[in-house]
C-alpha cells in the first residue's frame, strides 16, 4: 500500500494470474480521504499491452474508485516470470465540482510549480493456477490420510484406523469367497441329485417296457411327473 497526500492506491503492486493465450486482469482502489476533488491519471511503460479502465477520472471527497487494468493475452512464457513494467498514477487536485470531461493534460503538467502527487507500481506475474498448500488426499483406506506426529511415525488413532481400513476389504473378500464355496457345493449336490434322477427315469422306462402299459402307466406317469418337477428345480438351482 502507498499512501500519499492526495490519494491512497491499494495493492502497491500490480499482480497478473499468467496463463498463456489468455487475458488478465487485475485492480486497484484509489482512495480520496480528503475534502477535495481529485484528478487522477494512469501510466504505464508498455501502453500496447495493457488496457487501462478508467485511465483518467476524479475520486470524490472521502470517496474510493477501482481502476481495472487488463493484460492482454501472452504468447510466450518469460523463463523467470520476472516483468519490467511499471505503472505510473498521477493525482492532482481538481476544481469543486469538476467531472473526467473538465480532465486535461495540463492538470498534470509541472512546469508551474504545481504539486503532482505520483505513485509507481510494479507488474508482477503469478501462476494462473498455484499448488495447493494442502495436498490432496488419497483414495480411501490409503497410509497417507493417516497422521504423523514430529518423529515421522503414525499415531496409534491414525494407525487404528488405518488398521480398520484395511480390515474392511479383507472382510469382504472372505465373504465372497464363502459364497463362492458355498455355491459349489450346491451345484455339486444338485449334478448328483440329476443324475440319480436320470438313472431312477431309465430304470422306470425300461419296467415299463417290461411290464407293458395296462393298469401300471397311472403310476408311471405320476411318477415321470414328479420326478420331471424335482429334475427342473434342480436344474435351476445349478
Amino acid at each position: 500500500m502507498s499512501t500519499g497526500n492526495i490519494l491512497n492506491v491499494q495493492p502497491s503492486e500490480l499482480k497478473f494470474p499468467l496463463e498463456l493465450k489468455k487475458q488478465s486482469s487485475c485492480s486497484m482502489q484509489l482512495t480520496n480521504k480528503t475534502d477535495e476533488y481529485v484528478a487522477f491519471k494512469v501510466k504505464t511503460t508498455n501502453p500496447k499491452k495493457y488496457c487501462v479502465r478508467p485511465n483518467a477520472g476524479i475520486v470524490f471527497p472521502r470517496s474510493t474508485r477501482n481502476v481495472t487494468v487488463t493484460m492482454q493475452a501472452q504468447r510466450e512464457a518469460l523463463p523467470d516470470m520476472q516483468c519490467k513494467d511499471k505503472f505510473l498514477l498521477q493525482s492532482v487536485l481538481a476544481p469543486d465540482g469538476a467531472t473526467s470531461k473538465d480532465i486535461t493534460l495540463e492538470m498534470f503538467n509541472k512546469d508551474f510549480g504545481k504539486f503532482v502527487e505520483e505513485t509507481k507500481l510494479r507488474v508482477v506475474y503469478i501462476p494462473a493456477n498455484p499448488p495447493s498448500p494442502v495436498p490432496e488426499e488419497s483414495e480411501e483406506g490409503s497410509p497417507s490420510n493417516a497422521s504423523v506426529n514430529q518423529n515421522g511415525k503414525l499415531s496409534s488413532s491414525s494407525f487404528d484406523a488405518v488398521s480398520r481400513s484395511l480390515e474392511v476389504p479383507k472382510q469382504k473378500s472372505s465373504e465372497a469367497w464363502s459364497m463362492i464355496s458355498r455355491l459349489t457345493e450346491e451345484k455339486a449336490s444338485a449334478l448328483q441329485e440329476n443324475q440319480k434322477l436320470r438313472q431312477e427315469l431309465e430304470l422306470a422306462r425300461k419296467a415299463l417296457s417290461k411290464g407293458g402299459v395296462g393298469g401300471f402307466s397311472l403310476l408311471f406317469v405320476a411318477l415321470v411327473g414328479l420326478l420331471g418337477a424335482l429334475f427342473g428345480y434342480f436344474i435351476e438351482r445349478s
